[in-house]
């Protein structure tokens, strides 16, 4: 038996350590797999006209997602399972729970103007597709560049605040054209700058976001007003520490 061989072997046994380690790994990627779960339960409460329940679903997801890295980071998924790309799979879960849903949420509520809302879903669609793919779409400093596709929060605005579809449209095609202009927004759970404020805050805003939810389809306009302090707050910082980093480069 070569030593390559009597290693290999070793690490298969039950005592050692290799093998718990794969399983918890496996463990982590199946629950970022699980947001696929939900996405497909979104799209069916979609189908039904249940709105509420798929914004809930949402937030799973979103939970899910904001959840899975500091898993992996502590299972070591690449060095447990480096045949696996557990990043890919994130952001394929992520492209149909943040882009997907959200733009067949806004086309079938009615958000879009009739005669040519599909165009609007399909710039959500088709800039995204763009955003997760750019090579740039985060940044060794833990930046998203571009807007970073948080249609699922946008969608759940604009139904709540019953703009006219035409307005929504417009919002859309702006947010659809930011994901190209590289500026770098804040990744919550990892930009160092501030970190702990903006965890906390995105905590609060959270619990307000699911209260948002259940009130539906009245919702109070003070809770609303609330609710929109961590996003600006959250638009604020990505500008401020952008133009920073542009004046450092």
């Amino acid at each position: 038996m070569s030593s390559k061989t009597a290693m290999t072997a070793h690490q298969e046994r039950p005592g050692s350590t290799a093998a718990p380690r794969r399983l918890l790994a496996w463990a982590v990627h199946a629950y970022t797999a699980s947001g696929a779960l939900a996405g497909f339960a979104m799209t069916l409460a979609v189908f039904h006209g249940n709105f509420r329940g798929a914004f809930l679903l949402m937030v799973l997801a979103t939970a899910i997602d904001a959840s899975d890295g500091v898993l992996a980071r502590f299972a070591r998924v690449k060095e447990a399972t480096p045949g696996f790309d557990g990043a890919r799979l994130d952001d394929i879960v992520d492209y149909v729970t943040f882009v997907f849903v959200p733009a067949l949420l806004v086309y079938e509520a009615g958000l879009l103007p009739g005669t040519w809302g599909i165009a609007v879903a399909g710039a959500m669609l088709l800039s995204s597709a763009y955003g997760f793919s750019a090579t740039d779409a985060k940044t060794a400093d833990y930046f998203f560049t571009g807007f970073p596709s948080y249609w699922n929060i946008v969608a759940l605005y604009l139904y709540v605040a019953q703009l006219s579809p035409a307005a929504n449209a417009a919002i859309l095609l702006v947010l659809s054209a930011l994901v190209f202009v590289r500026i770098g927004y804040v990744y919550p759970t990892r930009t160092p700058v501030l970190r702990g404020l903006t965890i906390a805050l995105s905590l609060a805003w959270g619990l307000t976001i699911i209260a948002i939810i259940l009130m539906l389809p009245r919702v109070s306009t003070a809770l609303l007003a609330t609710s929109l302090v961590f996003p600006v707050y959250y638009t604020g910082l990505s500008l401020a520490l952008n133009l920073r980093r542009d004046t450092r480069s």
